[in-house]
């Protein structure tokens, strides 16, 4: 009887923390939460005062009636205005997470990449050379040995 002897939970555990993507997912969910403070605070220091121009600056306070009354509690109310503000937060957000994160990354990403290939193919130049000067060299020194070998 030859088992093989499974990991423990423990180990699974441990090899599940270790894997890359769990460490990046980590940062990015504490970075969002740190970054959910910046947009809240934008949201309700530029673009509710702007709004508040307009009318109030909660946007919570937009709705439209759909019933005949909506006094207090009573009535079908639509409350567009919360939809507006979440979707203002969403789009800011996505904003400066795409600008000052996606953008200049992917702009680093790319002249790294493009000097790596610089390299590569400055390399292969370089080796394509020598491999040439190599060849002429060994041609040089059959020539010779052919030529030295008919004088005797």
């Amino acid at each position: 009887m030859n088992a093989k002897k499974e990991p423990s939970i423990w180990q699974g555990f441990k090899a599940f923390l270790m894997r890359g993507n769990v460490v990046d997912l980590a940062v990015a969910v504490v970075i969002g939460a740190a970054f959910t403070n910046i947009v809240n605070s934008v949201v309700k220091g530029l673009i509710n005062p702007l709004v508040g121009a307009i009318g109030t600056q909660n946007l919570d306070h937009y709705s439209s009636c759909l019933s005949s009354s909506c006094k207090g509690d009573q009535g079908i109310q639509l409350m567009w205005g919360s939809v507006l503000g979440a979707t203002l937060s969403f789009v800011i957000t996505a904003a400066v997470v795409y600008f000052l994160m996606v953008l200049p990354m992917a702009k680093y990403l790319a002249r790294v990449e493009a000097r790596r290939k610089a390299r590569e193919g400055t390399h292969e130049i370089i080796e394509v050379t020598e491999l040439e000067v190599l060849k002429e060299i060994r041609e040089a020194l059959v020539a010779q040995r052919g030529s030295g070998h008919d004088e005797r």
